[in-house]
């Protein structure tokens, strides 16, 4: 049962809170003096505190300079009869989790307790997202140990609070979406999560898919038909590749966040959204504003709050409980056994540059699994790992990519990204589809480069 401790000189309004919130389901505690609220959270430390400004013995910021250093993560509700900015910002820049004015509105009381209470569920959630290979896992859970990683959980657990923008960043494979789901499944898990793939769908389709459209505002429109923003209701859109969106649905996209509502396709009625709003890229989206491919004035709405993933090459640390979670979902979705990798696939995947990223890792632990005969995966079950080239120290595998005819020479990027798409489908036997996810790409960005490079490739 959450514990709060109320501290009020008003002995009606201390009373009032307590019959209240022991309603509701708490554990309360009262004080009327800021001396006796101290005595009581050092001896049990509370949950949530509801904070009065005006106290009879010592002033209410000084009992929050107090609280904050018992207790720096403490959650203090602070409450007054005054209504000035100077007292507010005060508040907020001490620490205080929330504000709220005299006469207390319960509801919003109550709604602020819940994200006070939402806000310790993930922090606690943050030390158990720092995972050792030898616990337990659940599906959807992020693995990360490092410090970058750390600092996400941190901000996942901030911007969870609120339900402002949030742009994701990183390459193809570092789990983009999974952060998104993360994010939404500790904000509004009760709502829909819908995701859009910017890039999969052409642009005249995409308006209608986002926006929605009206009975005959086009040829095949036969009845109104909702749109994600709308079918999101209060949960999430997450709009992957966003870089690959058309200037023309960038601007559309821009007067919903500027005014959080928008037109269906054919439509004059305004339909407002409520929905947070999600993106990523694999993309330098600042590069792509100064070459004038993406807008600035969207770029900075989007980048509100900026997540970003760093590529599995640069958190190496990460691998073995990567693979431990991994083989954990796989043995659930495949009704598998597997326990673990062997030592010498465990080396060989710590010198890999992982590409791919935790993407390519999930593929190939995938194949492996299906293919497998034992309990433990071996270098025969992993074909991709058993060439010479593969097997070799990660330089000495991706040195040729780099070497140009003439020595001393280094290729351009672009060469070296053709050399490793004909690379990867000279030595695999794959489809255009998995080609695609060895690559990290999308599908659409595939025919892009193969038209590019004059790539010719008509396996399906």
């Amino acid at each position: 049962m959450p514990s709060i401790l109320v501290i009020d000189d008003d002995a009606s309004i201390a009373e009032t809170l307590d019959l209240y919130l022991t309603e509701e389901g708490y554990n309360v505690r009262t004080a009327l003096t800021g001396t006796e609220g101290l005595n009581q959270y050092v001896q049990e430390p509370s949950d949530v505190v509801i904070l009065d400004i005006r106290l009879p013995d010592i002033d209410g910021f000084t009992v929050l300079e107090d609280l904050k250093e018992e207790n720096e993560n403490v959650k203090v509700i602070m409450i007054t009869a005054f209504h000035d900015m100077e007292t507010t910002i005060q508040a907020m820049k001490s620490g205080a989790f929330d504000y709220i004015h005299k006469p207390v509105n319960v509801d919003e009381l109550d709604l602020a307790i819940k994200k006070a209470l939402k806000s310790l569920e993930m922090e606690k959630k943050i030390d158990g997202l720092l995972m050792e290979p030898s616990r337990s896992f659940r599906v959807g859970d992020i693995i990360g140990t490092g410090n970058e990683m750390r600092e996400i959980f941190k901000i996942i657990g901030t911007v969870s609070q609120s339900r402002t923008t949030v742009l994701i960043q990183g390459e193809s494979g570092t789990g983009k979406e999974l952060i998104a789901k993360v994010v939404h499944n500790n904000t509004s898990p009760d709502e829909p999560f819908i995701a859009v793939n910017c890039s999969a769908i052409v642009e005249t389709l995409l308006e209608s898919e986002l926006f929605g459209h009206e009975k005959g505002s086009f040829t095949g429109a036969v009845a109104r038909k909702l749109g994600k923003f709308e079918l999101a209701r209060f949960g999430s859109v997450f709009l992957d590749e966003i870089s690959e969106m058309s200037v023309n649905l960038q601007a559309k996209l821009l007067r919903v966040l500027q005014e959080m509502e928008f037109d269906r396709v054919g439509g004059k009625e305004k339909v407002k959204v409520n929905a947070r709003i999600m993106a990523a890229t694999n993309k330098d989206l600042k590069a792509l504003v100064k070459e004038g491919k993406f807008r600035d004035d969207l770029y900075y709405r989007l980048n509100i709050v900026s997540i970003t993933l760093p590529p599995l090459r640069a958190r190496r640390q990460d691998i073995p409980p990567l693979i431990d979670y991994l083989l954990t979902k796989i043995n659930l979705d495949l009704h598998k056994k597997i326990i673990g990798v062997s030592d010498e696939v465990m080396e060989i995947f710590m010198q890999y540059t992982w590409p791919g990223n935790v993407r390519e890792l999930e593929n190939l632990l995938v194949r492996a699994c299906v293919v497998a005969k034992g309990q433990v995966l071996g270098v025969n079950d992993f074909p991709e790992l058993g060439k010479e080239e593969a097997a070799g120290p990660a330089g000495d595998r991706d040195a040729n990519l780099f070497q140009a005819s003439e020595p001393g020479k280094l290729l351009t990027l672009d060469e070296v990204e053709e050399r490793y798409i004909r690379k990867v489908i000279k030595e695999t036997d794959k489809n255009k589809g998995e080609i695609c996810e060895i690559l990290g790409v999308s599908r659409p960005t595939l025919e892009r480069k193969l038209e590019k490079y004059g790539i010719t490739f008509e396996r399906e």
